[in-house]
């Protein structure tokens, strides 16, 4: 690993008792660490509240049938912005791609809550992707520049925490306020929430900046840029194929494959694709971990609401355990003394969600009760907190600190990627095992479910969670 230069955050780590700021709450701290922990807070609330509101504000525009478009147009914009924010942090620091990113964000809330059709909703969303990529970069950077290494696990834990509140209420706050004031509102309020984290952390971000300056970089690199621009229109017409599942959609799926691979080839660290020892793997496995546990969520409520007759609110509310336990799972990975069995963890992670998604599919047989769906995803919320943050502390480890943004920019790239492939893999699959039509199970047309097509898109993720346990003894290199 790169020795730290003067101008850069040191990261060997501080014995505890001569660090004059103490933990990630004392006063040296107290203030950036509530700042984008609020952050966090505004993008997990926006996440549960928005996906809530999201089928009746496509209803109401008349627009069910770019349903999809309104969540891949808002990931395939982060796709570009995550490459963007990570050379925009190493060569200027993360405070203005940061202030940026919750601008931009905040102004896509607005286009989106005040679209008079479907393509200007879904032009928000994408605004909303430019900003939520700038932000969650910048945010990794800042962890790796302001905090020692003995507290990066306590931040990491804390921003899966600031999950937990959002997935207990988010869902029921936003489906009174679409019943009773309109789904518009979901959308307009919560810019207002943004301007919380900007006035608490402002200062103490400014002054991180002052203490640990950033060397003026070269310019940005024209070829990164442009093979991140490959990589969102690709995913964008691989989506988009996927949706068609005929032969016209045929030709939009080679094009977005021909753009993807050399794109994803060419903005991830060398040998990632092949489980390289070391970082190379600790990307990987970001990129595993988040698609298998994703993919399997997002159709769990429909399975809920088709297989057991649950309402919409209480088939959402099945995931809660899953927002609650992640929180537990990352607070074991940051207790002290864990460090040392960071890659037990992170195999032990992926078992557990493995677990899970196959305990989820459970459900489908009718002499189980229903709640081992929530007890189950309980499993994989422990598993995920132990996978996600502890793959981010080795990822913060292994790069030197120029390389921090870069390297942060390709975890969430990974991330955002193994979403996109294996959620629409699972689309895929559910329609040709007849799961019956998304949109006309919105429109309650058709049965919009089938055992089978549930039954094999969870044993599918559960084996991909197999993989990543498998890999995940990779993660550190041969000395």
């Amino acid at each position: 690993m790169t020795t730290a230069s003067p101008t850069s955050v040191d990261s060997t780590p501080i014995p505890d008792g001569t660090d004059p700021g103490g933990g990630v709450l004392g006063g040296r701290y107290r203030a950036l660490t509530l700042g984008i922990v609020s952050v966090v807070l505004v993008i997990a609330f926006e996440a549960t509240a928005v996906n809530t509101a999201m089928p009746t504000a496509a209803r109401q525009l008349n627009g069910l049938g770019l349903y999809a478009f309104a969540f891949s147009g808002y990931f395939t914009t982060t796709l570009f912005a995550l490459v963007v924010s990570g050379q925009w942090c190493d060569r200027r620091g993360p405070l203005r791609p940061l202030f940026t990113g919750i601008a931009v964000f905040g102004a896509g809330l607005v286009v989106a809550g005040t679209a008079p059709g479907m393509w200007v909703f879904v032009a928000g969303r994408a605004i909303q992707g430019l900003g939520g990529g700038l932000v969650i970069v910048a945010l990794y950077v800042v962890v790796g520049r302001a905090y020692p290494e003995r507290l990066r696990p306590s931040v990491f834990a804390a921003f899966s925490s600031a999950w937990v509140l959002p997935s207990i209420v988010g869902p029921l706050v936003s489906g009174a306020v679409t019943q009773h004031l309109g789904w518009r509102w979901v959308f307009l309020a919560v810019p207002v929430l943004i301007l919380l984290p900007l006035a608490v952390m402002g200062p103490a971000l400014a002054r991180s900046e002052r203490e640990h300056p950033v060397l003026r970089g070269a310019d940005f690199d024209r070829r990164r840029t442009l093979l991140a621009a490959m990589a969102a229109v690709g995913a964008g017409l691989l989506q988009y194929a996927g949706q068609r599942r005929d032969l016209v959609g045929l030709l939009p799926g080679i094009a977005g494959a021909a753009l993807l691979v050399p794109a994803v080839l060419g903005l991830l660290p060398k040998r990632t694709l092949r489980a390289g020892r070391g970082l190379p793997t600790v990307i990987l496995l970001r990129g595993v971990a988040a698609g298998a546990f994703f993919a399997a969520e997002a159709f769990i409520p429909l399975m809920m609401t088709t297989e057991r007759d649950f309402s919409p609110t209480l088939a959402g509310l099945t995931l809660t355990s899953g927002g609650l336990s992640w929180a537990l799972g990352s607070w074991l990975q940051g207790r002290p003394g864990a460090e040392r069995y960071r890659g037990a963890m992170i195999r032990g992670g992926f078992v557990l969600t493995a677990v899970a998604i196959a305990g989820a599919a459970l459900v489908l047989i009718p002499a189980v009760p229903s709640w081992t769906a929530s007890v189950a995803w309980g499993v994989g919320g422990v598993g995920m907190g132990l996978t996600v943050a502890s793959v981010s502390v080795l990822m913060m480890r292994l790069s030197a600190p120029e390389d921090a943004g870069a390297n942060s920019a390709a975890l969430q790239m990974s991330d955002a990627l193994g979403n996109v492939l294996l959620t629409g893999l699972a689309g895929v699959l559910f329609a040709a095992l007849g799961g019956g039509s998304l949109a006309a199970a919105h429109e309650g047309a058709g049965d919009g479910g089938s055992p089978a097509a549930f039954a094999v898109i969870l044993l599918v993720m559960a084996s991909v969670a197999v993989l990543g346990a498998l890999l995940s003894g990779r993660v550190r290199a041969r000395a």
